[in-house]
């Protein structure tokens, strides 16, 4: 939980909102609305991702299915983060996020992530997933 409130805490206006409706699980958001809902550990987790990534995502990777509710025809997916995830699945996790607050969040808050996240891909070390500096 600590690694994604952390990643939640670089977002512009993002809050993390405890549901006692749903036994206190945790939700993030945005002005109100909810881009990541998880369990209290954070190993499982839904987020919001453009129709054609979610099909992609729950077509390659077994611990992602479409959330459930209906909300998965939105483009909502549901993965699982065994604790302790590391290296390029958290890589994947941590833009997974950083997505979906982009497709909740109001428009000129979006564009200063991305923007942000434009500058990170023109940084990466070739061959991988990992920034320089």
């Amino acid at each position: 939980m600590a690694r994604l409130e952390a990643v939640v805490r670089a977002l512009p206006e993002a809050e993390r909102v405890d549901v006692e409706a749903w036994d206190g699980h945790p939700t993030f958001r945005v002005r109100g609305k909810s881009f990541v809902f998880c369990d209290q550990e954070a190993t499982h987790l839904t987020v919001k991702l453009p129709k054609e990534e979610a099909a992609a995502v729950v077509a390659s990777d077994p611990d992602a299915e479409p959330a459930g509710y209906g909300l998965g025809r939105h483009g909502w997916v549901s993965i699982t983060v065994p604790a302790g995830t590391t290296g390029e699945r958290w890589d994947e996790v941590v833009e997974m996020v950083r997505t979906s607050y982009t497709l909740v969040a109001p428009k000129t808050l979006a564009a200063q992530v991305l923007a942000e996240d434009e500058t990170s891909w023109a940084r990466l070390v070739p061959g991988t997933n990992r920034v320089e500096g």
